[in-house]
């Protein structure tokens, strides 16, 4: 028997006094539901509250007792769930632990939702949720005291999961709370095989105050994932006697960890982060504060393993342990530099697949061997991976990477390694073939096939906007084979009908499904008869689905079955049967199959025959009555149909019969094949096979025999289905949509038109959808949900009372395409007297039609006439519109258009004047001009310097505050700049070049330092100052031209007089002496030496006028006598004390330099008051530079600050003034 729950109630265990709460969750909404109790059944009233709420039931009972404990049962149709209540006594005893003192409590069953404060127990709780992932029932935040239990749920439907759902509860974001199982924690898990829910439920025993915080629990089944937050508030228990000291120092924890340690010693005190709480201090000052041991945890942290870290944290109460490890790191030494590489690999690296990639490390040791590693194994040189060695670089080459390179590489030397992640892109995978729309008969397969440009490549199936996946049914079947990716749907529904969707990386394509009932098919349509008075007239049709019921109509009436009238349905054979037939049955009858929209019809025609008794050689008579037809004794039939004629004829003796029809004769005997005549006695019958649209018309019948003759007309028409439409025109075109106009056919068939059916495709496809199954009754139509930007073709059928014509010729191409949006930001750039500029970005969403351009228009405000600004469209997002009058006001509007038309328009908020308007002159000088700007001889110098200002400014340039010769420098102005060019600069052109705008009485100022620099001459006076062994001393002055720039320095060279080739002794040597040593011994030596600015070495060098001769060896040398150098030397600042203006509350420092012989001693002094051993300011010297750091100076340390230097030699000061500002 299948359950008529989806969730059952459970036994339950509370408490003697207590309330409990059995839920109950029925399969059907407002299911009848009755509640028992050892078999009775129970009334809602004060101790048992029944609630309902949909397919939700609930039983309360308030104020357990004893007597309360039995087996219940909730019935509902012909399903019966018994579960049990169990009742405890309530526990008399207090349970007591070192360092926390709660009542113990057993779990209650309303913990499993927990009641929030306040909540009635007579009212259960709504745990109805907006579910729309995994969870059927997600965990709810709940609170509860210090002491007491509380339970989470979450439960989990797998009827649509193909693996066990697995679910974990975490703590915070990190702390999985798995592993903290224990006395204060249990987490269990309960499958119920009925209703196939899981439930996962997280028991808190004995909460203490730091389980307080926000916790997570995650489902995850296969590729499906869910998640849900939920918080836990721990409210203090309070004390009856006494005061728990550790409760009064605890921290508070707004996100500390939750500690479900074995002991209670969650809150004693060790806890290094928080605020401290003394609200319950204050309300009791007698308690005594017991203090204990502290911990170094820092000690304890630095001595253990990583992996004890986590344990430490929990063991101390550390409640900020990321914190704590960052702290941790900053203390432990910094890696040493490594020693085998010069260069490591970069931390990761990308490469698109088949493209190659490679990967460089230097190494200390250019003879060393390099291993190379992927994901930790050894790469062996092949094909694809190349391994290069030049000097200290060592290369690994990857050729043709493909996704199996996405891996880990290293680069081992030694025992020291480095390594990098080489991420693999792939390119986008294009679709070559799109998806093409279907329409298909019900329970037929569909197949949607796509080609993308790679194979093995992933795609994404979605079904309006709703991703598909393999579920339990296996309804949606995904293959591939190959470049081709196929959705199979096995059996379609009407539920499958809508747009479905295929996605790559690179791109999408979307085709539209429609399934339609199976088309009826008509074996046997049913045709018109002629009976005679007390005949049997049957009715009789076979369709294709012997399930389908259909009905009987005689002239638009229903035929109802009686005595006379039969109507019987075996298998594909419907009958209607009519018994004695009377006049009043002559009509129209038909059949409608239900469900189908079409109908099958014929008619009766009633033949009353007269027999009048005459003496042979009677003459011959046509016997036919006329009652109920039409005045012309029309008989209809439809093309393809039998046309039977049976005329009753008397006549002694039998008469001949002649039909004609119009001039042409058909007797007895003739006969072309689809027209046979039969005559018998008493009756003559007209039989035309297959009727056809030219059998239409009058025909006569003539019997005559020597008494005589008679002759009748018979009216035939025939009627068909009507000729097809001419081909559909395209009104219109939006976005998804399209209006198709057509004309009428020109041959309605001879039945009025009842509607028209239409069908698209698209252009490259070769699928026609019907778009509408009911006849439409217009000739124009709005046709749906199509694709912007694919090319539609369009068909019309006409449909009367006998059928569907053939289709129309189809219509020209189209594209549906929607204006673009509205262009975005329009503003108002520049203003004149006469003109305005315009600007605006591009819209939003342009569509798949390319944007034409814009269009702006204007009018005059208090006017509704939009003047066009320009002839056509502009491609610009800007404009200029000229030629307005001054002071009118306008309103401008810009519209973008596409093939389409135009998009709504983008408007000014207001009208705007026009008039110009005056704004200041400033000069905006580029950064690089801001510092001097330097020069070489001969160099092109090109200034751009930008500048506003309306109306147009007056541009004045100056050099040294002289007025600019304009033979020194060209000068070109526009409108919004100016520039300063020269086009081969001099030394001359040196100075301070000073820019002026101005706009009548107000001018902006800017200058720029032009140096123009040139290779210095050569140094003078070198001359030998000394020779002794093998060395030689010269000196020099520095050159009378440097150049317009500092020498930076000198290049010394030596020649051998034998040789006279020079060879360089120093280089960029910056001094005007040297030494030069380890010359031969026996050469002559003369020297030179050249001069060094910015631009280069000076053109000439300067050289010794006299050779220097290194004398041979065993001529002594006599040193000259020296007289003992006094190195003393007073204090002297080489560089004094600035004044300086800082911001209070930034460190500032104060800088100075001094020399002296032996090591003056120094002091510091603000306002004449000695600071040196001040905390606030630290002292700093080093190779005598003198520092003095003032930390975060506040406006008062501002003054005097004097800097004194002493020594046996005698003593130097310097001063400065420090103004310190406010932020």
């Amino acid at each position: 028997m299948i359950s008529a729950f989806a969730r059952k109630p459970k036994t339950q265990e509370a408490e003697e006094g207590s309330s409990v709460i059995f839920e109950a969750e029925t399969e059907k909404p407002d299911a009848k539901v009755k509640w028992q109790c050892n078999s009775k059944d129970i009334a809602s009233d004060s101790k048992y509250i029944i609630a309902a709420d949909g397919n939700k039931h609930s039983l309360t009972i308030k104020a357990i007792t004893k007597e309360d404990a039995s087996v219940y049962a909730v019935i509902a149709g012909g399903s019966k769930v018994k579960f049990e209540l169990k009742v405890v006594s309530q526990p008399g005893g207090r349970l007591r632990c070192r360092c926390c003192a709660f009542e113990a409590s057993v779990c209650s069953p309303t913990a499993l939702y927990f009641n929030p404060v306040g909540f009635s127990d007579a009212h259960p709780p709504d745990t109805r949720q907006d579910l729309t992932g995994l969870f059927t029932e997600k965990p709810q935040s709940g609170e509860v005291t210090v002491g007491e239990n509380i339970t989470f749920v979450a439960k989990v439907n797998a009827e649509s999961l193909l693996k066990k759902p697995t679910v974990k509860w975490f703590k915070g974001k990190w702390m999985d709370l798995a592993s903290k199982s224990g006395k204060h924690l249990q987490l269990k898990e309960t499958y119920d095989r009925n209703t196939k829910v899981y439930t996962f439920e997280m028991h808190i025993i004995a909460a203490k105050a730091n389980f307080a915080g926000g916790y997570r629990c995650e489902v995850s089944s296969k590729d499906k994932f869910d998640s849900c937050n939920f918080d836990l508030t721990v409210h203090e228990a309070r004390a009856p006697e006494g005061l728990d000291i550790r409760a009064a120092f605890r921290r508070t924890q707004p996100t500390g960890l939750l500690m479900f340690s074995d002991s209670c010693s969650s809150t004693d005190g060790n806890d290094d982060s928080g605020e401290l709480d003394f609200s319950t201090l204050l309300k009791k000052r007698t308690v005594q504060v017991h203090t204990e041991t502290d911990v170094d945890v820092w000690n304890i942290l630095s001595q253990a393993p990583p992996s004890e870290y986590e344990k430490i944290a929990f063991q101390y109460g550390i409640t900020d342990l990321r914190g704590m490890l960052k702290r941790l790191k900053k203390m432990k030494k910094e890696e040493k530099k490594s020693e085998a590489f010069l260069k490591k690999l970069d931390p990761a690296y990308q490469v698109s697949k088949g493209h190659k990639i490679k990967l460089a490390v230097e190494v200390a040791n250019s003879d060393i061997e390099v291993k190379w590693l992927k994901n930790g194994q050894e790469i062996q040189p092949t094909g694809r991976y190349i391994f290069e060695s030049v000097g200290n670089m060592r290369y690994l080459t990857i050729n043709h990477c493909s996704l199996a390179d996405d891996a880990a590489y290293s680069c081992k030397v030694g025992d020291e390694k480095c390594t990098t992640e080489l991420f693999v892109k792939e390119p986008p995978i294009l679709i070559v073939k799109n998806l093409e729309d279907q329409m298909v008969m019900k329970g037929e397969r569909v197949e949607l096939e796509c080609e993308v440009s790679e194979e093995g490549a992933n795609v994404k199936w979605e079904k309006d906007g709703v991703e598909l996946t393999r579920d339990e049914s296996f309804k949606y079947r995904f293959k591939k084979d190959g470049c081709k990716h196929v959705l199979i749907i096995n059996e379609a529904t009407k539920e499958d009908c809508g747009h479905y969707k295929v996605k790559t990386n690179g791109g999408e394509s979307m085709a539209e499904v429609l399934v339609q009932e199976k088309e009826l098919e008509v074996y046997q349509s049913i045709a018109d008869l002629t009976v005679k008075a007390k005949d049997q007239a049957v009715f009789k049709c076979e369709v294709s689905d012997e399930n389908v019921r259909g009905t009987w109509y005689k002239n638009g009436v229903e035929v109802k079955p009686d005595a006379r009238v039969n109507i019987t349905h075996i298998g594909r054979i419907h009958k209607l049967t009519i018994d004695d037939v009377k006049p009043e049955d002559e009509g129209d009858y038909t059949f409608v199959p239900d469900g189908y929209a079409f109908n099958l019809s014929a008619k009766l025609n009633f033949l009353e025959v007269k027999i009048d008794y005459v003496p042979r050689q009677d003459p011959p008579k046509i016997h036919l009555d006329c009652l109920g037809r039409t005045a012309e004794s029309t008989i209809v039939v439809v093309a393809g149909n039998k046309l039977r004629l049976d005329v009753p004829i008397t006549g002694d003796p039998a008469p001949t019969v002649i039909w004609t029809k119009g001039e042409k004769v058909r007797q007895m005997e003739e006969g072309d094949g689809r027209v046979h005549v039969e005559t018998t006695k008493g009756h003559c019958v007209f039989t035309i096979e297959c009727a056809e649209r030219q059998d239409e018309g009058i025909y006569s019948v003539v019997v005559r025999n020597p008494a005589g003759e008679d002759t009748a007309d018979i009216h035939v028409k025939v009627v068909d289905v009507p000729d097809p439409p001419m081909a559909p025109t395209i009104l219109s075109v939006g976005e998804d949509s399209c209006v198709v106009q057509w004309e009428p056919p020109l041959f309605d068939g001879g039945q009025p038109i009842i509607g028209y059916v239409l069908e698209r495709k698209k252009l490259k496809s070769y699928r026609w959808m019907r778009l509408n199954f009911d006849p439409y009754p217009e000739t124009t139509y709005e046709a749906k949900r199509m694709i912007e930007g694919v090319p539609y073709e369009m068909r019309v059928y006409a449909v009367n009372s006998i059928g569907m014509s053939r289709h129309s010729p189809a219509s020209q191409p189209f594209v549906p395409i929607a204006p673009t949006s509205e262009p975005l930001g329009l503003c108002v750039d520049d203003v004149s007297d006469t003109s305005i500029t315009l600007k605006w970005r591009r819209p939003e969403r342009i569509g798949s039609a390319d944007l034409e351009g814009y269009g702006i228009e204007y009018c005059k405000e208090g006017t509704d006439e939009w003047i066009p600004a320009m002839e056509g469209l502009t491609e610009r997002t800007s404009m200029v519109i000229k030629g307005l009058t001054t002071g009118d006001k306008l309103q401008f509007r810009v519209r973008a258009y596409n093939m389409a038309g135009p998009s709504a328009p983008a408007t000014l908020a207001q009208p705007i004047t026009i008039r110009e308007i005056m704004q200041r002159p400033k000069i905006w000088l580029p950064r690089n001009l801001r510092q001097t700007l330097i020069k070489k001889v001969g160099d092109t110098m090109n200034i751009v310097i930008p500048f506003q200002g309306k109306p147009r400014p007056k541009v004045t340039w100056s050099k040294d505050g002289e007025p600019l010769d304009p033979t020194l420098a060209s000068v070109r102005n526009s409108e919004v700049d100016t520039i300063l060019f020269i086009r081969k600069t001099e030394r001359k052109h040196s100075g301070k070049y000073e820019l002026q705008v101005q706009i009548e009485n107000v001018e902006d100022k800017a200058a720029v330092t032009l140096q123009v620099v040139d290779l210095p001459g050569p140094p003078e006076a070198l001359k030998i100052v000394d020779t002794w062994g093998f060395n030689v001393a010269l000196e020099w002055k520095p050159p009378k031209d440097n150049g317009n720039c500092e020498i930076t320095g000198y290049t010394i060279q030596k020649a051998d007089k034998k040789t006279m080739e020079w060879y360089t002794v120093h280089d960029q040597y910056r001094r005007t002496h040297c030494v030069v040593s380890n010359l031969i011994m026996g050469n002559e030596y003369v020297f030179r030496v050249f001069s060094i600015n910015l631009v280069g070495l000076s053109p000439e060098p300067y050289c010794t006028k006299d050779s220097v001769y290194i004398q041979k060896t065993g001529i002594i040398y006599k040193p000259p006598s020296y007289k003992d150098h006094d190195f003393t030397e007073a204090p002297k600042f080489t560089r004094p004390l600035v004044d300086r203006s800082v911001i209070a509350g930034y460190n500032a420092t104060l800088s100075c330099a001094v020399r002296g012989i032996p090591k003056p001693k120094v002091t510091w002094y603000k306002n004449k008051m000695d600071i040196s051993n001040e905390a606030k300011y630290r002292t700093i010297s080093k190779q005598g530079v003198l520092t003095l750091e003032i930390r975060k100076p506040c406006p008062f340390d501002g003054g005097v600050y004097t800097c004194k230097a002493v020594n046996d030699s005698g003593e130097d000061i310097v001063e400065c003034k420090l103004e310190v500002r406010r932020k």
